[in-house]
């Protein structure tokens, strides 16, 4: 196993600004998602990407969608996609907020139809010929080829780590990392596996009771979160953490441990303010992100 270390609180130098900076200078996200039945995945994790630091978070979903997110923020942009779902004919229309976009975050609530899988594989491919970097979350890990990703984190949790081995005929890797207890040992075999993907600048992010983000040369464990984190979207704000320092950044491991650390520090937050256990919602973790920030700094 590569080196591994847990995290603790740290300073965040990597976030800092310079004092004449322009809008823009300091992340530009591109959240592409959302469908009928999901609009808050990619608002949730575009108002995260605000907390976070970066200047703009434009989402791109179906009509419908992207009106009610309008509707829910003035903060955010939205690109209003013809139809009720995402599909491949929505290309043209993305092409110049891919090209203007730092960082762009796949998956939030897409769905998993033939056209959108289309779309997320064709945003990826225009993604890499341009050279930006991808935060792959959720639906968009269940349709992608690992062999054609490079300078992304990717953020499964085991189930969607399992489904995403063996949508590219790795099963006997994801057999193999299920039957291996031991985290150590998990993390072993996935460095081994993936060593082609890990090598081209990839970062994963794998979600549980302690994240581990597995990068090539290195392993890091954050401990901390709570069951309460079980509830819907908190994954959705993860994701919009790591694109928001992403886009500020460019460093991919930095990104996707400080944004894990942030997550779980939040949700132990919102559980001790708590008088009724866990109650806290999804949306509670975007008021939390800029007090734990000056906490951290």
């Amino acid at each position: 196993m590569k080196k591994t270390q847990q995290i603790r609180a740290a300073v965040p130098t990597k976030l800092t600004r310079k004092p004449d900076s322009h809008k823009g200078d300091n992340g530009i996200v591109l959240i592409i998602g959302g469908s009928e039945t999901y609009v808050g995945a990619p608002a949730l994790a575009a108002l995260a990407a605000l907390r976070g630091g970066c200047d703009l978070a434009i989402v791109a979903a179906p009509n419908k969608t992207a009106w009610a997110i309008s509707a829910l923020s003035p903060d955010l942009v939205t690109v209003k996609l013809p139809g009720t779902t995402l599909s491949n004919s929505h290309k043209r229309q993305l092409v110049p907020y891919i090209r203007k976009a730092d960082v762009i975050l796949l998956g939030p609530g897409t769905g998993l139809k033939k056209t959108t899988r289309a779309l997320i594989n064709a945003v990826v491919a225009l993604a890499q010929k341009l050279e930006k970097c991808l935060v792959i979350d959720a639906d968009a890990l269940k349709c992608i080829q690992l062999s054609k990703i490079s300078k992304a984190i990717l953020t499964p949790h085991a189930k969607e780590l399992e489904l995403l081995l063996v949508n590219n005929k790795r099963s006997v890797l994801a057999q193999k990392i299920a039957q291996s207890g031991e985290i150590k040992a998990k993390v072993a075999i996935l460095h081994k596996g993936l060593a082609n993907l890990l090598r081209r600048q990839n970062v994963i992010l794998l979600k549980g009771s302690r994240d581990v983000v597995i990068a090539a040369r290195k392993t890091i464990i954050v401990r901390g979160g709570n069951p309460g984190m079980t509830v819907g979207g908190t994954g959705d704000v993860l994701a919009g953490l790591c694109a928001s320092y992403l886009a500020q950044t460019g460093d991919l491991l930095f990104s996707a441990t400080y944004a894990s650390k942030m997550n779980k520090n939040i949700g132990d937050s919102l559980l001790a303010k708590s008088n009724f256990g866990f109650g806290f919602i999804a949306s509670d973790f975007l008021r939390e992100i800029k007090k734990l920030k000056r906490a951290n700094a």
